[in-house]
């Protein structure tokens, strides 16, 4: 099976000053072109099935582009602009537009990113179900050791991770929910939601020695796959009480070196 990604970048804006199916003068910036202030979006769509024949593409990545920016960046600025659509109707709606475009392929996901740190997607096999991710961030210190091993064998699993004053990283943290829009179009009321995680992990974890500190890790090793359970589970019911579902929550440790846990 094939799965292809193709990303369009574009400026959120109602009168690009530049046809919606021009030539890009800058693709990699954005098409059309970030002018003044106004939201910059990109959108990831994700098509999977056989290669053509003749040209052993899965899809020219121009049709992908053609698609969104002739008939789907206009609907983005204005609700964008006009504020009547929340980010998650949105995404629903761009998934329904590109589904049936391409009846040799399977639309797999599509994924509308706000910020760089924030981003709406409806997958094929959870429609009509909106994920939500959002990043945050934290440092700590932590040391790995297990008492049930000897300074030896805890040097040599460990290593310098094993340095009995302990260490430090800036951690990364990426909360996602999933679940069906509510009322208002939202899967959650975002500033609550960041109060949330604020309120139940970056306060507690922020600046501690998770070791001594946090009495989550007493009989616990802080690694980077017992951090993520961890705020998994303090989070989850935390989220419950306003109707939220969480789906899962991935802690990077160093930009090469994730985990995501989820139940």
């Amino acid at each position: 099976m094939f799965r292809l990604t193709r990303e369009i970048r574009f400026a959120a804006v109602e009168d690009p000053g530049q046809p919606f199916d021009g030539k890009p003068s800058n693709s990699y910036g954005g098409f059309p072109t970030l002018r003044g202030f106004a939201p910059w979006l990109s959108l990831q769509v994700t098509l999977s099935g056989p290669l053509e024949s003749q040209t052993q593409y899965l899809i020219n990545i121009k049709d992908i582009d053609a698609a969104v920016r002739r008939h789907l960046i206009a609907f983005v600025a204005q609700a964008a602009t006009s504020k009547q659509l929340s980010p998650e109707r949105v995404t629903l709606k761009l998934f329904e537009f590109l589904r049936p475009l391409w009846p040799a392929l399977t639309l797999e996901r599509v994924a509308l990113s706000l910020s760089p740190f924030q981003q709406i997607s409806v997958n094929a096999q959870e429609y009509p179900m909106v994920q939500l991710r959002q990043k945050f961030e934290f440092s700590a210190t932590h040391r790995l050791h297990n008492p049930a091993l000897n300074e030896t064998d805890n040097r040599r699993i460990y290593g310098k991770c094993n340095n009995p004053h302990g260490h430090g990283h800036n951690y990364e943290l990426q909360v996602k929910l999933s679940g069906k829009v509510n009322d208002t179009g939202t899967l959650i009321d975002m500033p609550a939601f960041e109060r949330i995680v604020a309120a139940t992990v970056i306060d507690k974890f922020d600046h501690r020695n998770l070791n001594i500190e946090l009495p989550e890790f007493r009989q616990l090793i802080p690694t980077v796959e017992n951090i993520a359970m961890t705020i998994y589970r303090l989070l989850k019911p935390a989220i419950e009480t306003t109707g939220g579902q969480l789906a899962s929550v991935t802690v990077w440790e160093t930009p090469k070196t994730w985990c995501e846990y989820s139940e």
